[in-house]
């Protein structure tokens, strides 16, 4: 009798659950969080940007040149990459949030709606992302 009863796998290790292919749909929610704590850990980048653009001027021509020449021994393309990342957690979160509403509102949960939705999310919030990227270094 003891010879039929299955034992349980056991706790499942993170490296073995890296091991699984995450429907987009789940790429979208990971990403959604993700995107959610760079914008809420940058925010004092955020302010600092805002404050010097609007502060004069002068202010503003000294951001600007923060963005080509750098700060201190921190070069420019750092601040460009680093306000990227943000532009891209921006519209990710923004389109990951209409598409929650979205399927709230119509009441969209089927599986196929779940997969397309989130490819069409993470390719809007990529090439927004692509075109301001363009804007922002060229």
């Amino acid at each position: 009798m003891s010879d039929t009863i299955k034992q349980r796998p056991g706790p499942m290790r993170l490296v073995d659950a890296t091991q699984y292919p995450l429907p987009p749909a789940a790429w979208v929610s990971i990403l959604h969080r993700v995107s959610g704590i760079i914008m809420f850990v940058l925010l004092p980048f955020i302010i600092w940007l805002l404050d010097k653009s609007l502060e004069s001027d002068i202010s503003y021509q000294f951001l600007a040149d923060v963005f080509i020449g750098g700060l201190g021994v921190v070069p420019g393309w750092f601040f460009k990459i680093v306000v990227l990342g943000l532009i891209w957690s921006y519209l990710h979160h923004f389109t990951a949030g209409v598409r929650h509403l979205w399927m709230d509102a119509t009441h969209s949960v089927s599986k196929q709606f779940g997969r397309t939705s989130a490819l069409v999310t993470l390719a809007v919030s990529l090439l927004l992302t692509a075109a301001l990227g363009f804007k922002l270094f060229f």
